[in-house]
């Protein structure tokens, strides 16, 4: 089985035993899943994925949404196509809902949900728990349904676009445009400045945009780019924070994240380095000498006034020193 788009890219190829009516093989962009079961220390039944693994299904009737072990070892858009896959299996074996059952009920796992599902609840309902769940490696049910709706992936030249109902987000260059993104965003052309019905992929920090990427007509083809991100001269690049001021940053992550990661991100935050960067299509990073933020910050916003520019250091740090934690945790 082949799921193939409009242009004739192939987006998935699935091999069947078919006398078992068992998945031996699904390969996507980016990824391979064994069809064949293993026991996992942490997972139980469970399929090798690329670098790691995830838990096992029965992929011609899908009845729950897979934990992955470690999905940040996915290249980008590879979690997000075997989700999507999900979904189209789901929907066509008549299956109404689906429920994760994992230990990491993320909001970045949120967002690749809403994208593949519709869902009732909210990310709050989604992610609340969510350290608990990690640190005890949970494999009960969030009791929240997700109702299967696949969106289309059209590829396009550098990446590909997933549509439904318009277009949802593009990808190109390894980097993931979303409306409101931050600071990878896509942003609806108002038909004097692209396409009418198009959108434009761009980075933004602060008020204003950054660097145009690239241009979607109407249907998600690309109208103009790719385009590199101009690299960022600032002249802070390279210096660190001082001990005061990342306090007061962790003070103001510790806000921002969830309230159960609370605690441990103002100590991780405060207890690790922190420097300017350029970070390209990211405004923070955990590299391995600490996390570092994008030095456009400091041009575009500092002279907006300091407490403005803290609350966007706190904004782009949080989902960062969020992830770091709840990896630390359920490493430990």
């Amino acid at each position: 089985m082949r799921v193939i788009d409009r242009t004739g890219a192939c987006h998935a190829e699935l091999t069947w035993n078919d006398a078992a009516d068992r998945l031996v093989k699904l390969v996507v962009d980016g990824a391979i899943v064994d069809g064949a079961i293993f026991h996992h220390p942490l997972l139980g039944d469970a399929h090798t994925v690329g670098d790691t693994a995830m838990t096992a299904l029965d992929w011609a009737r899908p009845g729950e949404i897979p934990a992955i072990a470690e999905p940040a070892r996915l290249p980008l858009g590879a979690g997000g196509a075997i989700l999507n896959l999900i979904a189209l299996l789901a929907r066509e074996a008549g299956i109404a809902a689906l429920r994760y059952a994992g230990p990491y009920p993320t909001a970045a796992l949120w967002r690749s949900l809403a994208r593949s599902f519709r869902c009732s609840a909210d990310e709050a309902a989604f992610t609340a728990g969510a350290l608990d769940r990690a640190v005890r490696v949970a494999r009960d049910p969030v009791p929240v349904d997700f109702a299967p709706a696949p969106h289309e992936r059209l590829a396009i030249p550098g990446g590909f676009v997933e549509l439904r109902d318009g277009v949802l987000r593009a990808v190109v260059g390894g980097v993931a445009y979303e409306p409101g993104g931050s600071p990878a965003r896509l942003v609806a052309a108002d038909g004097t400045d692209g396409p009418a019905g198009g959108h434009h992929c761009e980075i933004w920090f602060g008020d204003a945009c950054y660097a145009r990427v690239a241009t979607l007509a109407q249907g998600g083809s690309l109208a103009a780019g790719p385009h590199p991100i101009p690299a960022c001269a600032s002249p802070v690049l390279g210096r660190a924070f001082p001990g005061a001021l990342r306090d007061a940053l962790a003070e103001l992550v510790a806000d921002a994240v969830p309230a159960l990661l609370a605690a441990d991100a103002r100590a991780l935050c405060a207890t690790t380095s922190l420097h300017w960067a350029d970070l390209g299509a990211r405004a923070a990073h955990e590299l391995p000498g600490g996390f570092a933020v994008h030095a456009a910050l400091w041009d575009r916003i500092a002279p907006l006034g300091l407490p403005r520019l803290a609350l966007a250091l706190a904004e782009a740090l949080a989902p960062v020193v969020a992830a770091a934690v709840v990896r630390r945790a359920s490493s430990r």
